[in-house]
């Protein structure tokens, strides 16, 4: 068995082979596919090949994946031996790939099929277009600023009456010309931005796990596509601690000799994104009646708000877990909401609209104030249930011994 390191470059792929435990370099290859078969035809079906995880790499490790025994895709983390080298060239960085792999220190990263990855680059596209759509806002509450505007007479300056109250706005020359080159901008990215939401709500409409997610209340679409693209296969994990750990939800913990451990902030490890909209769908859960409020302000009276937001976020990524290993929607779930949810995605997905219909689950819908009020006191009544189960829970807590 052979043990091979790619230290992998946009041009080129160095080569290094471990046999024997001996080391030697293979030269390198073009990184180009029909170079990349030219290898993989040269590799034997019980090579092991390594590889740094960048841009290129999982569209390398698929080329290679059919001709060998096993393809690891190593993250930046463990490869410390060769980041923190005082001597770092490819060749060096290839042959060191090749031990670790051999010594069998390299466990690699999940590689996620093709759907999910078209899944992720859509939701990292739109949230790059939302940042310079947010910049462009930004730059025109800067020049109102600049000229003493004021605050604008209406909820959104970007609206229909919005824009209607800045075109009327006494601006110099170039001040104007950069509102307006704003607002152009905006136009743009909002377009852009409502295509790739129809594809993704296309997706979303096609997996129950995304639309069993909606069900929590404060979930949106896009909070539950993206725990949905960063997890993937929710079997990999054994244990709600395990997505707590990979979406850097966890405290880290700090221990030495004979003093007692020390739990300091969340470690932040993997996809920012996830913890964002997390975090975003706790503020909109703790809002509204049920467990989840209760429990967020019973932590809020201990340790604050924020501490109280991220325990409430942890919570949500353990709750994901449960639903989708049982297949079970949320319990205290609210049956107008979600459907009116489910109809937002399936307009947004270009669904039809038939204004003025009259059928019995809009009849049953969100906008009827009656069904609205029978459901929040439901949510009331499940939030006094879960104070009360912690109240009895506390209460039977063995003391401590003195």
């Amino acid at each position: 068995m052979r043990f091979i390191g790619l230290d992998v470059h946009l041009d080129f792929c160095e080569i290094a082979i471990c046999e024997d435990g001996e080391v030697r370099s293979g030269g390198r290859v073009a990184t180009t596919p029909q170079a990349l078969e030219v290898l993989a035809n040269s590799l034997a079906p019980d090579d092991q090949v390594a590889l740094e995880a960048t841009g290129n790499a999982l569209a390398i490790a698929r080329l290679l994946e059919p001709h060998v025994g096993r393809v690891v895709v190593a993250a930046r983390k463990e490869l410390r031996a060769i980041t923190e080298a005082k001597v770092k060239t490819d060749r060096r960085d290839a042959r060191t790939l090749a031990r670790l792999l051999a010594a069998g220190l390299l466990s690699g990263c999940w590689l996620p099929d093709e759907e999910t990855r078209a899944l992720r680059r859509r939701l990292a596209r739109r949230a790059q277009l939302v940042r310079q759509r947010t910049r462009c806002k930004n730059e025109v509450h800067a020049v109102l600023m600049r000229n003493l505007k004021g605050r604008p007479p209406m909820t959104d300056p970007f609206g229909k009456r919005g824009r209607a109250w800045l075109g009327e706005l006494a601006l110099p020359g170039d001040e104007r010309q950069t509102v307006d080159g704003c607002l152009r901008q905006i136009d743009f990215l909002d377009e852009e931005v409502a295509l790739l939401e129809r594809a993704i709500a296309e997706y979303a409409l096609a997996s129950p796990e995304i639309r069993r997610l909606m069900t929590v209340p404060g979930v949106s679409l896009m909070t539950a596509s993206t725990f949905v693209a960063a997890v993937g296969e929710i079997e990999r994990f054994d244990g709600p601690r395990r997505v707590v750990s990979y979406l850097g939800l966890d405290p880290k913990v700090r221990q030495s000799g004979s003093e007692p451990a020390r739990v300091g902030r969340i470690s932040k490890q993997g996809a920012a994104q996830v913890r964002q909209m997390l975090t975003e769908a706790a503020f909109t859960a703790v809002s509204t009646a049920g467990p989840l409020r209760a429990f967020y302000e019973r932590i809020r009276a201990r340790r604050g708000n924020q501490i109280a937001i991220v325990a409430v976020a942890r919570k949500l990524a353990v709750l994901f877990w449960h639903l989708l290993t049982r297949e079970q929607d949320y319990a205290f779930e609210r049956p107008s909401l979600t459907r009116r949810k489910l109809r937002a995605l399936e307009l947004r997905a270009g669904a039809e609209r038939h204004p003025g219909s009259r059928s019995l689950a809009t009849k049953n819908s969100y906008s009827q104030r009656a069904h609205r009020e029978r459901e929040r006191e439901l949510s009331i009544q499940a939030e006094r249930a879960y104070r009360r189960l912690v109240a009895d829970w506390k209460a039977t807590k063995t003391p401590a011994r003195t």
